[in-house]
Parts: C-alpha cells; sequence; structure tokens
C-alpha cells in the first residue's frame, strides 16, 4: 500500500472534474452528497461506495459502519449514502441481528486522510475478523476495499468506503481518493455549519409557532419577499392580510391604511436618523380583536448578504390561538380574579387605557379603576405596565 502510495505521488495529480462539483452541490441534497457517492463510484468502477457520519453526538461506531444497514435505539441518525451493490437481505438481517455488535474495524483508530485497505482493517490471523469478512463482507461482494477517514474541524468524521468483488485497485485509484480528502474535509465542515444554522433556525421557528409569532420580510414599498410557514398560512388564508398587486402586503379598511403608513414612515426613517432621534421606533398595529391579531412593523437589521434583495422592514404578527373568552377563563384562574375583572385584565393586557377598555366592555371610567386596583392587587401589579408584563411573561404566552 505504502509503495503504491509512493508511486502514485511520482505521476499527475488525479484530475477532479466531474467529481467537485457535485461534492459542492451535494451540501443541499437530501441526503447530502448522493450525486457525488454515484460519480465517485462510477469514475472507481467501484460495486459499492459510501459516506457515512453523524452529524451530532451519538453512537459514532455505528456511524462509521461501511454496509447501509439500517439500526435501531440510536440517539441520532446516521447519514449514510451509499451507492451501487447492497448486501442480500438474508445478511443485512444478520447484520442487524448480530454482527452489527460485533463489527471490529478500528474505525476512530484510522488516521484521518490516509487511505487503507482490508487487509489493514481486518486481520486474516484473527478470528473474529476473519468470521466478520466471511459472514458479512464476502457476501456482500466487498473482497476488495478503500476506506478514508476524513475529520471536520469540530471533531465530526466521515468515512469514505469503495468496495469492489474482483480487480484491485490501482496507484490511480489511490491517488484519486486521496485528492479528495481536503475537498471532502472541506465540505464536511461546511455541512456541519449549516446543520447547526438549521438546527438553530429550527429552534428558533419552533419558539415563534409556540407563542403564535409569524415574520415577513417587506421591502420598502411594502412587497412581501419572504415568510415564515405561519406567516404564509395566514397570507393564504387572507382573512385580515393578503398579498395584494405586485406582492405588497395588504389588509381591508383602516387596518391596510394603518400598516401603508406604518411602512411609508418606518421605510423613510434611515433618510432622517440624523434629524430625528425617535427615527427607526418600531410600529405597532392591532389587525383584529377578536380573533386576537397584532403585528409590529420594524426595521430591518444587518442581513447577511445574499443572492435575495435586502429586506427593508419586518413584520412579526401575533395571533391569539385562544377566544377572548378563553383567556378571560385562564386569566381568573391564574390570578383568581373575577370575569369582570379578568376581561378588564385582558383588555389593558391588549394596550388599551382605562377609557378605551370602559367603553369596549360597557361599564363607567370609574367602575373600570375600581376593577383595575382589585387586578392590581391580585395580581400584584403596580400598575398598567407590570400588568401587562405579567400576564405576557406568564404561560399564557404559550398556552
Amino acid at each position: 500500500m505504502d509503495d503504491e502510495l509512493e508511486m502514485s505521488r511520482d505521476q499527475e495529480p488525479p484530475s477532479l472534474d466531474g467529481l467537485l462539483e457535485p461534492l459542492i452541490a451535494g451540501l443541499c441534497e437530501n441526503p447530502p452528497w448522493q450525486t457525488f457517492v454515484h460519480a465517485l463510484r462510477a469514475r472507481l468502477q467501484g460495486d459499492y461506495a459510501s459516506i457515512t457520519f453523524r452529524p451530532f453526538a451519538g453512537d459514532e461506531m455505528a456511524a462509521a459502519r461501511p454496509v447501509a444497514v439500517p439500526t435501531a435505539g440510536a440517539s441520532s441518525p446516521v447519514i449514510h449514502i451509499a451507492s451501487g451493490r447492497e448486501s442480500p437481505e438474508i445478511v443485512a438481517q444478520l447484520y442487524r441481528d448480530s454482527l452489527y455488535y460485533q463489527d471490529p474495524m478500528p474505525y476512530h483508530d484510522l488516521v484521518a486522510g490516509h487511505i487503507y485497505e482490508l487487509p489493514e482493517l481486518l486481520r486474516a490471523s484473527d478470528p473474529a475478523h476473519e468470521a466478520y469478512r466471511q459472514q458479512l463482507l464476502t457476501p456482500s461482494g466487498m473482497n476488495l476495499m478503500r476506506m478514508m477517514r476524513v475529520e471536520a474541524p469540530d471533531g465530526v468524521s466521515a468515512w469514505l468506503t469503495i468496495s469492489r468483488e474482483t480487480r484491485d485497485f490501482t496507484p490511480a485509484d489511490n491517488a484519486l481518493i486521496a485528492a479528495l480528502a481536503p475537498f471532502l474535509r472541506a465540505a464536511l465542515a461546511a455541512y456541519m455549519a449549516m446543520e447547526r444554522e438549521r438546527m438553530t433556525a429550527a429552534v428558533a421557528a419552533a419558539a415563534m409557532s409556540r407563542l403564535n409569532f409569524a415574520w415577513l420580510t417587506l421591502d420598502a414599498s411594502g412587497v412581501i419577499l419572504d415568510c415564515d410557514a405561519q406567516g404564509e398560512k395566514l397570507l393564504a388564508q387572507g382573512r385580515i392580510l393578503q398579498r395584494g398587486p405586485g406582492g405588497r402586503l395588504r389588509a381591508r379598511g383602516q387596518v391596510g391604511r394603518a400598516i401603508a403608513e406604518a411602512i411609508a414612515a418606518l421605510a423613510d426613517e434611515p433618510s432622517r436618523q440624523l434629524q430625528n432621534s425617535l427615527s427607526g421606533r418600531p410600529r405597532a398595529i392591532v389587525l383584529s380583536r377578536e380573533p386576537w391579531l397584532d403585528m409590529l412593523l420594524v426595521l430591518a437589521g444587518a442581513t447577511p448578504r445574499t443572492a435575495r434583495p435586502a429586506p427593508a422592514l419586518v413584520a412579526y404578527v401575533h395571533a391569539d390561538s385562544w377566544s377572548s373568552q378563553d383567556r378571560c377563563e385562564q386569566l381568573g384562574q391564574l390570578f383568581d380574579l373575577l370575569p369582570s375583572e379578568a376581561r378588564l385584565a385582558l383588555a389593558l393586557s391588549r394596550g388599551m387605557s382605562i377609557a378605551e377598555a370602559a367603553s369596549e366592555l360597557g361599564l363607567t371610567v370609574e367602575s373600570a379603576r375600581t376593577y383595575s386596583k382589585r387586578i392590581y392587587a391580585k395580581t400584584g401589579a403596580r400598575g398598567q405596565a407590570d400588568l401587562v408584563r405579567f400576564i405576557h411573561r406568564s404561560v399564557l404566552a404559550i398556552a
């Protein structure tokens, strides 16, 4: 093997045409690198080729195994991208039942970037190694093999495996695999970075969904550039918010006029930042009171450089999935409020003044003030701002 590698160093560097493009494009495939593995197997005329790894913590030995046999009980899924000949079903079942736990290959002892052939992975003098070869690899057509481990900077390893039933690999084959090592390592690092970003985004999206928030990004004229799933759902329903002509954010009546005015005012803010100390202040709009729906329009912050248009504004939309009656019952349960007190507390928590809430609920202003004092006493709030904070930081926020 070492002699072969020495010979390969004296040769011209192998051409990676047809392999690097699918390796890079494979970052966006699901599963990743399927096209690359197919192309590599065809280029090396292998009967089987695979890349295996586990993106996050778990059974790393399982992530390294060269045979594409599903296993259960792992803490995170192994990504196993394979091309070519599969193990016979009877062999696959034997692997699941027993051989999986007896795999003797020294996966984590492999030097990253070094190419190993089968005699370096399994010792013929060891009965356990020989049994593994005879029971799994030989029936699967893996008589001749090359394996290489690559390691990303964060410590995650991936194993590249190519096998043939007959006809050994040549020095040129070894050189090609070795030439791929730095590119595969970089691709693995990029994939891990993307996975971390996907996980962060998924957690944030789940929190936004749990809190019944949606977001939409807009350009300075109010054209919708992007939105999350919740925002898309609101637009598709079209009851309050819609996509208007040219993709502009629209709503009916007074709400629509309020949105248009807020967008125009905010979009003009950057040009007035030096003159106006209040520039960039968010605009809050009540879209609907029953069911409750409100919106916060803010200037977009710095955005990553992409080919897509940069948003000027972000619209955060909050919906209450519970009716006002349900919310009043929940407030009563949480703070021991009477129904009349709970109705006033809900109105105050939604930004109404005492006078506005009294008019909405058919109370006199004096009665509303009396109720509000009882509410503050029961909740421990020192005023309306405290009350709003107590309610919106309570478990009701995720109910």
